[in-house]
């Protein structure tokens, strides 16, 4: 596909994946960046920045003028936040917009980043596409705006003839993780030696590079309207800081922690967090996820998109070695 492409979120950890991704392939890319951002992911790479915001449909507009591809990678991702109606307006308003922007400049394929967080869960077993879920399903302000945000975007390509392909990432991990994420938090507290105890809980890792190889799959081979799981492997908490531990050299934790008992702590962490503005370390929302293993089938993107992942120990070993970078892990 020939063109300019425009990346949003690609100052993020998935969004700069995909504008690697696509630089590899000979493609121009425009990237939408926030005012003030931080753009360490972005260094040094042959793109055009426009600057802009999700809640200025203005500034979405000249970021698509010229464009004949979009992807929409761009989301308030935090587990925990202050103001949810914020991220409802960043995440749902936000997206509606620039899919409207979109269409009227003619826009004729688009990628939409979702989320496994706005599926069903199977347990025991592995959600797919079909499994069935609703807004009361979604734990926190960022899976209710990730499942409202799809469902418009969906009711869109129904609807009012919008172009775009749906995809659904996992747990991603591995380089350039800047910020770092909620996953790459957990990964460097635990290659620290600062995770003694988890919860019994699950997820499905996959490398960052991997979900941005599936981003280009379904802009090529993607069904109008249709959405698909770019996963890697399913792994237990325990398992994942096993792991994690033997990449390090230090001894994996060993006790499991009932999720009951630690509601009160993350109550305590979430007030301590308004009143001094640092993230919590622990949230009531994520023991309320935790009670899931949020394990997943990439079988339809495999089937339909030709979509493939490596091992999940080479993401995690990947994700380590980017955190010794930085400093973050020693």
């Amino acid at each position: 596909m020939q063109g300019v492409t425009l990346v949003t979120g690609a100052t993020g950890f998935v969004g700069a994946a995909i504008v690697r991704a696509l630089l590899a392939r000979g493609r121009a890319v425009r990237v939408l960046a926030r005012p003030n951002s931080d753009r360490r992911n972005l260094a040094g790479l042959p793109i055009e920045v426009a600057e802009g915001r999700l809640e200025d449909g203005a500034s979405l507009e000249a970021a698509l003028d010229g464009c004949n591809a979009l992807f929409h990678a761009a989301a308030d991702y935090r587990l925990w936040v202050p103001d949810p109606a914020a991220m409802l307006r960043a995440n749902v308003d936000g997206t509606r917009t620039l899919m409207r922007a979109a269409m009227a400049r003619g826009i004729g394929r688009i990628v939409y980043t979702s989320s496994v967080a706005t599926l069903g869960h199977v347990e025991p077993g592995e959600a797919d596409e079909n499994t069935p879920s609703t807004l009361a399903d979604m734990v926190g302000p960022y899976k209710q705006s990730k499942f409202l945000a799809e469902a418009e975007v969906r009711r869109m390509a129904a609807e009012e003839g919008l172009k775009v392909v749906i995809v659904n990432p996992s747990t991603p991990v591995g380089p350039n993780d800047v910020k770092p994420t909620p996953t790459g938090r957990m990964i460097v507290e635990a290659a620290s030696g600062r995770m003694p105890a988890y919860v019994d809980t699950g997820l499905n890792i996959v490398h960052v590079e991997d979900v941005a190889e599936g981003h280009l799959l379904a802009m090529d081979k993607g069904k109008n309207g249709e959405r698909y799981i770019l996963g890697g492997d399913n792994l237990g908490l325990g398992e994942i800081l096993r792991r994690i531990a033997l990449i390090t050299g230090r001894k994996p934790p060993t006790v499991k922690l009932p999720r009951l008992p630690l509601f009160p702590l993350a109550l305590g962490a979430e007030l301590w967090a308004r009143l001094t503005g640092a993230e919590p370390f622990v949230t009531i929302d994520g023991l309320r996820m935790a009670r899931w293993h949020m394990f997943f089938s990439s079988a339809k993107a495999e089937r339909d998109l030709g979509y493939t992942h490596r091992p999940s120990q080479e993401a995690l070993e990947a994700a380590v070695a980017y955190f010794r970078t930085t400093g973050e892990v020693s």
